[in-house]
């Protein structure tokens, strides 16, 4: 083979491990060559036979040092980082070496939030209203100003990591210690009220060539109350739906994506109004693409690469029932003595896959971001509140059975 790709892959936790899987596939089957750089200490199983390098991929320089030494030896043509954290260093080592694909100009709408809130301002696309929280007194007078709660949150962040939602003088003071010291790598929102959606695309050459909408049933800030769970909406879509689709496609192309695979969340206020939210250079989190493949067929990593590689591809997306995706929680918490297995979700009725992350022995603590969870689910219905009845059936099937860690009997 004289062409070869690069995949930045993180294999901790396997929630990549398929996205891996079909991006390898989809190059192999157009004659293309895969190359893997894993975290330092990292090994994966999935990626045995292939030429495998180690960095530390939180070391940016340290990254692009690997990849040049990559590059010396393998013909690499494209560059595909899974994870959130990895598009900027990505886009950095396509720099370097003159790598098609998204470099750090465009990287950086999607990745910090201060650019990509300004760059969505100047595409015409409505946005909270933020400011920067250099002092208390500063993020005080923006609540005074737009109200109670607000959101707090890292500008680079993902998952919902570090996240504060902050309802009032009293719940600033506690949490303004607990970010003061990093301030900078902070900003402050507008607590957006209204109905939460996600659209999930591929581009060829500047133009959608599959977008999928969907509907999240719960808070994305609330995660420790209640599972994270969307549905499609992919029959008879409203029109301030369809705006919403109208928008993300207006996102895309403004912040440079030419092709690529792209994750962005809109609110939908109650007056009708759409409000961007965030966009992500990659693949859904979570159950995302299990969901869509479960779905329409297509597994959006792999297609994202047939799409890099090959361009007259098209995605042969099906368009199917409307498909719901919830993770798995517990309020339970220590070490796991029974759970409730993925074959044994897989039989229970409407659900077409599931994958369950924790097993026996395992130690349960409180979630600190909105993707610490114990697995997924995949299930099918009619629409949007049948999918939702769905949902509880399903979790209260799901079971787990904990005793505290420390317990000698533990050894």
């Amino acid at each position: 083979m004289n062409r070869t790709i690069l995949v930045i892959y993180r294999p901790a936790a396997g929630r990549y491990a398929a996205q891996f899987r079909s991006v390898v596939a989809a190059a192999a089957e157009l004659g293309v060559a895969t190359v893997a750089l894993l975290p330092t200490g990292q090994p994966a199983a999935e990626a045995a036979g292939l030429p495998c390098y180690h960095a530390d991929l939180d070391d940016r320089d340290a990254v692009r040092s690997t990849v040049a030494s990559i590059l010396a030896t393998h013909p690499v043509r494209r560059i595909f980082p899974l994870f959130e954290g990895d598009v900027l260093t990505a886009a950095h080592c396509r720099r370097d070496h003159g790598i098609d694909g998204l470099h750090p100009e465009e990287a950086m709408a999607f990745r910090d939030k201060n650019v990509m809130h300004r760059r969505a301002t100047e595409l015409g696309v409505p946005v909270a209203r933020s400011c920067r929280p250099e002092t208390v007194g500063a993020v005080a007078e923006f609540a005074a100003e737009v109200g109670w709660p607000v959101v707090i949150k890292p500008y680079a962040g993902w998952a919902c990591g570090d996240t504060h939602r902050v309802d009032s003088a009293e719940d600033l003071a506690r949490v303004w210690p607990l970010i003061a010291d990093d301030r900078h790598d902070y900003r402050v929102e507008e607590y957006v009220r209204g109905a939460e959606y996600h659209v999930d695309s591929l581009l060829r050459d500047g133009e959608v060539v599959f977008e999928q909408l969907s509907r999240y049933t719960y808070s994305v800030l609330e995660f420790r109350d209640e599972p994270g769970g969307t549905v499609s909406r992919k029959h008879d879509p409203t029109p301030a739906e369809q705006r919403v689709l109208a928008a993300s496609a207006t996102v895309l192309r403004g912040f440079g994506m030419r092709t690529g695979v792209a994750h962005v969340e809109f609110f939908l206020r109650d007056d009708g109004e759409v409000v961007f939210g965030e966009a992500a250079a990659r693949a859904g989190g979570g159950s995302i693409v299990p969901a869509i493949q479960a779905g329409r067929g297509i597994n959006l990593a792999g297609e994202w690469c047939r799409l890099e590689l090959d361009p007259a591809h098209l995605p042969a997306a099906t368009l199917g029932p409307e498909i719901g995706t919830e993770y798995l929680c517990s309020d339970r918490y220590g070490r796991i003595t029974a759970i409730t297995t993925a074959d044994e979700l897989r039989a229970l009725d409407s659900v077409r896959d599931a994958d369950v992350w924790k097993a026996v022995g395992d130690v349960l603590a409180v979630p600190t971001a909105s993707n610490d969870v114990l697995g997924w689910y995949v299930c099918e219905g009619r629409d949007f509140d049948d999918v939702r009845a769905r949902f509880k059936v399903i979790r209260d099937a799901f079971e787990v059975v904990t005793e505290p860690a420390g317990d000698p009997s533990c050894g």
